[in-house]
């Protein structure tokens, strides 16, 4: 990881030094994480592609302004988060409607078992938690970063972090409870 790290901060000062073919290396060699992110994300193939471009367009325009070329990796993928927050923001107001209810459970010749119930109704109700919140269940519990990670990604404190995902965890308490009195 140190090497990462190293190999981004020489990039990065190289490009800001001048040297174009830094710059292309940097694309090349996150573009693509940028795009899998963005569309871990967004779940829309187009959507991400747009983000990650528009999340290169700030990066070019603000990397002078890192202040550890070492952390270009973090610093990168939390431009790209907060491109994906605000696409998903601009969805949900467009559609004012909760992202992610295509699982809704349609068929009924079809019969789930009681496990795939409660999957389903657990992943309708994080899908139905807050962007902020559901950002943060999905990199903790699906992605396994830290709460540290998570606050240096979301450029957030550690104790926001924290708080995010505990109050997610209690509305899913309570989301799963009460689908279970019926």
């Amino acid at each position: 990881m140190k090497t990462d790290r190293s190999i981004d901060e020489k990039l990065v000062e190289a490009y800001i030094s001048g040297d174009k073919k830094a710059l292309a290396a940097l694309v090349k060699r996150w573009h693509k994480l940028f795009c899998d992110k963005a569309y871990w994300l967004v779940k829309d193939k187009d959507a991400a592609k747009d983000i990650a471009q528009d999340s290169w367009t700030i990066i070019i325009s603000k990397i002078e302004s890192l202040k550890e070329p070492k952390q270009f990796k973090f610093w990168a993928y939390r431009i790209v988060c907060n491109k994906a927050t605000d696409w998903l923001r601009l969805q949900s107001k467009n559609q004012k409607q909760s992202i992610g209810y295509e699982f809704e459970i349609k068929s009924e010749d079809h019969v789930y078992s009681e496990s795939d119930q409660v999957k389903l109704r657990l992943l309708k109700a994080v899908k139905a938690l807050p962007n902020n919140q559901k950002m943060v269940v999905q990199l903790f519990y699906i992605e396994a970063y830290s709460l540290k990670q998570i606050s240096d990604l979301l450029h957030i404190s550690v104790g926001t972090a924290k708080s995010r995902l505990f109050h997610a965890r209690e509305k899913l308490k309570t989301e799963l409870k009460n689908k279970n009195k019926y």
